[in-house]
């Protein structure tokens, strides 16, 4: 990748894979830094990204029924410690707000985390009957943890996200609901962000604090580490009970509701970039770039250059594609580098000799190949082009993933395959949190997710021996 450079100021990622991470953030201009530690200027470009993930996954959420609800950012004290082990799991990222003006408050008031809590006081004074179920809430909003180690995307102290809350008069209702919405993220991944995934459940010990069972979805990085992508949880009816929502069933008798929870934040961006960038910048899959196709005229100074550029561009918009041209006095060269810099999925160049010739010149930013198509059939073929941009992206992705899954018959077999590849480690675990526990210790790795699809491996843990009939998924993660 390095030969091929064209932006001297990323770091390549072979060199320094944190460091062009950074830079691919920055030059791209997704982000800048503001003037506290881990709160995220999220920039036009990186926010555009964003409000095209927003837009596919709210009309998905809608179609299945969910309502947008919008929270209050401040939880009491007293009501965050209605469930214990909620809150023991996110104290220590909590920041509190002490003073209201210049008086101090009788009570600290914690800025959101996540909203459990506030979804479950609100149920407790609104339900009451099974007719009102179930009950299928979303909120797009930020939430604030206070991480020590801080990046942008990937651990900021505030970041979006959207949460979802759900009631259900049974916990089979429930479970479907925690199933389908994590499919609705893998769907999103796979089909929009051109990034595949393993779908699992979490361990006990790696589950979502207060929650019977997390579900999740997990991909593989440039760098073969994994990144966490979309979670969901199954509550049972344990928060129901700390907040006491009732309702009356069917037999009118008392019951509590089951509850769901599941959420997906722009730390999605910073998968993006680092399973599809390169030492050029970003990579964007097409269905999700804000800008899909680039005009950039060639010799523009010439007459009728700029005016054909810009029918093109009509062309393109008329056919609803988010097209843009760039008619500024700015070098071609700089123009190519800019554009790749940022991702554009397809760069499509028309000049004296192109117009002559009835034709214009596309380039692919996925592979860099260049597609010579008639100028009357550009606004025809383009969509084709981009479908082409974006198969590209996932089989690259997948092969990536694929490739880097290795099975290990022991904790040293895992570590020493780890060490030289990285990647995803499956072995057969005997359900113990000891074992998983020195998997972390002297291998470095944590349990990513026990798959769905289960596959015997061994008959053993490699860990303790014993005899196993799970399959699960070891990795380092971000």
């Amino acid at each position: 990748m390095a030969k091929d450079k064209k932006v001297e100021s990323i770091t390549d990622m072979e060199a320094d894979f944190a460091q062009w991470f950074t830079d691919v953030c920055t030059k791209a201009q997704l982000v800048d830094y503001s003037g506290v530690k881990g709160l995220f200027i999220l920039r036009p470009y990186g926010y555009a990204i964003w409000e095209n993930i927003q837009g596919v996954l709210d009309k998905k959420f809608k179609e299945t029924g969910h309502e947008n609800v919008s929270m209050p950012l401040l939880i009491p004290e007293s009501l965050l410690q209605k469930e214990k082990d909620h809150v023991e799991g996110f104290a220590p990222e909590c920041a509190w707000v002490t003073m209201g003006g210049a008086e101090e408050l009788t009570e600290r008031l914690c800025v959101r985390p996540t909203s459990e809590t506030l979804f479950c006081e609100h149920w407790s004074h609104v339900l009451h009957s099974w007719r009102e179920l179930p009950m299928l809430y979303n909120q797009w909003c930020s939430v604030l943890r206070w991480e020590k180690t801080t990046r942008p995307f990937l651990r900021g102290r505030e970041f979006l996200w959207q949460e979802g809350h759900t009631l259900h008069a049974t916990a089979e209702e429930a479970i479907a609901e925690t199933k389908q919405m994590l499919e609705i993220y893998a769907d999103l991944c796979e089909n929009y962000l051109a990034m595949p995934v393993i779908r699992g459940r979490k361990t006990d010990k790696e589950k979502f604090a207060g929650a019977e069972d997390t579900y999740t979805i997990e991909c593989m990085m440039h760098d073969h580490k994994a990144l966490q992508s979309g979670t969901s949880h199954y509550f049972g009816d344990g928060f129901a009970r700390a907040f006491n929502i009732t309702f009356t069933d069917k037999n009118n008798q008392q019951a509590w509701p089951h509850q769901t929870s599941w959420g997906l934040s722009t730390r999605i961006i910073g998968g993006i970039i680092m399973t599809h960038g390169d030492n050029n910048g970003l990579v964007l899959p097409p269905r999700i770039a804000p800008v899909q196709v680039i005009v950039v005229p060639v010799a523009q100074h010439k007459p009728g250059v700029t005016e054909k550029a810009q029918e093109l561009l009509a062309a393109l918009k008329a056919a609803g594609i988010r097209a843009k041209i760039d008619v500024s006095d700015n070098s071609l060269g700089w123009k190519c580098a800019e554009y790749e810099m940022k991702g554009v999925p397809l760069r499509v160049e028309l000049g004296p000799r192109d117009i002559e010739q009835g034709v214009c010149v596309a380039v692919r930013r996925d592979n860099f190949e260049k597609v010579t198509v008639a100028i009357s059939e550009l606004a025809e073929r383009v969509p084709e082009l981009l479908d082409a941009v974006q198969a590209g992206l996932y089989e690259k992705a997948n092969a990536n993933l694929t490739s880097h899954i290795f099975p290990a018959q022991s904790l040293e077999e895992a570590k020493a395959l780890h060490d030289e590849h990285g990647g995803f480690i499956k072995t057969m675990w005997c359900g113990s949190e000891e074992c998983e526990q020195r998997m972390k210790d002297e291998a470095g790795l944590t349990s990513r997710c026990i798959p769905f699809v289960q596959e015997r491996v061994g008959d053993v843990c490699p860990i303790c021996g014993r005899k196993a009939d799970t399959t699960i998924f070891w990795g380092a993660a971000y």
